[in-house]
């Protein structure tokens, strides 16, 4: 699993039949700091993540199973927004684009 920041989103009219429905966001993968080790994955969200979010990411086959469909054409999942994260004793910015519940 990686670390991310939500950045964007993407919109697409003609795809992959069997991505219909599928939510596509922009990420840049950081470390627990904050610096961004990979820019611009295009991810498919399961967990309603929003722009400025730090989420969890999956990748590869295991990305398909948190769709819950083995089948779908993806490589990058978003399995869980990010509360806090804390390194060595000290927090980590985990700004959140909205309030959420807890």
């Amino acid at each position: 699993m990686k670390i991310a920041r939500v950045t964007g989103t993407v919109t697409a009219t003609v795809k992959e039949p069997s991505l219909a429905g599928s939510k596509l966001l922009i990420v840049d993968v950081e470390d627990g700091r904050g610096d961004v080790l990979e820019r611009s994955l295009v991810a498919v969200d399961t967990c309603g993540a929003g722009v400025g979010d730090m989420v969890l990411l999956t990748t590869g086959s295991a990305a398909r199973l948190s769709s819950g469909s083995g089948t779908l054409p993806l490589d990058v999942a978003i399995i869980a927004v990010i509360d806090h994260i804390e390194i060595a004793g000290q927090s980590a910015s985990t700004s959140s684009s909205k309030k959420r519940k807890t």
